[in-house]
């Protein structure tokens, strides 16, 4: 008995142990950078390494790079992965999965949300160094599709953990695809797509966190 109770224990505390880490790096962590950021933003300061890698991907312009760009910022655009998310989470609701389907939809539809409460309230104005070939009108920071095709992916990820489906390496191709269109097009500071994987890490794991779609998180 002794010896159950024991392992009883250990068990318990070695999952507050990854509770505590999972908190500390996957939610404290990605929101102290983000404020951050947008303190630095609000402030009307930029940040190191924008303007040069701006005028890189710029400098290296060519025609298949325009082509995978345009692509990868139409598949990744806020409007595509919200309306992935609507058909996901409709399904888990008629599959009879309420916790999947509460979790999937917070996950996205919370983090565009929010990407649009902080670009309304930061107001960063887009970067205009050279006519873009999908010019946007809209602030720049966070990036909505940065930050919402990573919400997708991770909170993909993170519900289908358990089902052997193979999301993180194909998820990692589009999220970084879509991330380098939106800089490659001249229409996002590269601190505006960093800001926004950071942001969607830190909204989906604390959803996680809170709301996991299984009795037993990963």
């Amino acid at each position: 008995m002794s010896t159950y109770f024991a392992r009883f224990f250990a068990l318990l505390l070695a999952h507050r142990r990854r509770l505590l880490k999972l908190l500390l790096l996957g939610v404290v962590l990605p929101w102290a950078v983000f404020l951050k950021a947008s303190s630095e933003i609000e402030e009307g300061e930029g940040f190191y390494g924008d303007l040069q890698l701006l005028r890189w991907a710029h400098a290296h312009a060519r025609p298949a790079l325009d082509s995978l760009s345009l692509f990868f910022s139409a598949i990744g655009g806020p409007v595509p992965m919200v309306v992935a998310a609507v058909l996901f989470t409709g399904v888990l609701a008629w599959r009879r999965r309420p916790r999947e389907a509460w979790f999937f939809g917070l996950a996205v539809g919370g983090a565009v949300a929010l990407n649009l409460l902080a670009k309304a309230i930061l107001g960063r104005p887009r970067p205009a160094f050279w006519v873009s070939l999908a010019p946007e009108t809209s602030y720049s920071f966070p990036s909505g599709h940065a930050m919402g095709s990573a919400a997708v992916v991770l909170a993909l990820g993170l519900l289908l953990a358990r089902r052997r489906w193979r999301v993180w390496g194909p998820g990692a191709v589009f999220v970084l695809g879509v991330g380098f269109s939106r800089v490659y097009l001249g229409v996002h500071y590269p601190s505006d797509v960093l800001s926004g994987w950071i942001a969607a890490l830190g909204w989906v794991t604390g959803v996680y966190v809170l709301l996991p779609p299984t009795r037993r998180p990963t």
